[in-house]
């Protein structure tokens, strides 16, 4: 994809000048070999020969990002979607850094916010990392938080309502409770008094 002479013409030059230089970043970016790694595995993928992180069997450096699946864990192919279970990381420098499956890799959808995921020019990607790339991801994490205390203070306000009919319930069986006491001892009291009374009339005759 280039671009032409008539193009610059046709529209001005600096749109020439940053499609230009865009074109050239994704050329720089496709033929990179650590396209899609983790900066923590960097050093990792420094070796002559690199082992796949799953034991399976080992490939050498230049057969990183080649676009054909050597691991089947897909460690061999960070950057590009020749492997479904490999990881692509975003960069998103401005914003939220996210692993993406590989699979998702030039699949003409913007993943990452700054594009890095997109890089042989089938999309062209704007880089929104810095003027609010993944708003969305963050949006949803506030919103989330959001209802996180929302139904707490629920829970709460349940157990505060589950602890007051409790101590209703305690008040109203301790109040039972007395009554049954009360009533008990009134019989016990009443029954001693009846058999004093026989014992009295019995006495008299």
């Amino acid at each position: 994809m280039e671009t032409s002479p008539w193009l610059c013409l046709k529209h001005s030059f600096p749109v020439c000048v940053a499609v230009s230089f865009f074109l050239f970043v994704s050329s720089v970016q496709s033929k990179s070999p650590s396209l899609g790694i983790h900066p923590l595995d960097e050093k990792y993928f420094d070796a002559v020969v690199i082992k796949c992180k799953d034991g399976s069997k080992s490939f050498t450096r230049d057969r990183l990002n080649d676009n054909f699946c050597d691991c089947i864990d897909g460690t061999d192919e960070p950057g590009t979607s020749a492997c479904p279970a490999g990881k692509f990381y975003c960069r998103n420098i401005g914003s939220m850094p996210r692993l993406i499956f590989s699979s998702h890799v030039n699949d003409r959808f913007c993943d990452c916010c700054d594009g890095s995921d997109e890089y042989d020019g089938g999309i062209m990607c704007p880089n929104t990392c810095i003027i609010g790339g993944n708003i969305e991801y963050k949006s949803e994490n506030y919103i989330s938080a959001t209802s996180h205390l929302q139904s707490t203070k629920l829970e709460q306000r349940k157990i505060g309502i589950n602890m007051e009919d409790l101590i209703q319930t305690l008040a109203g069986l301790k109040m039972i409770t007395i009554a049954e006491l009360a009533l008990g001892c009134f019989l016990v009291v009443k029954w001693i008094y009846y058999k004093r009374v026989k014992l009295k009339k019995r006495h008299h005759q």
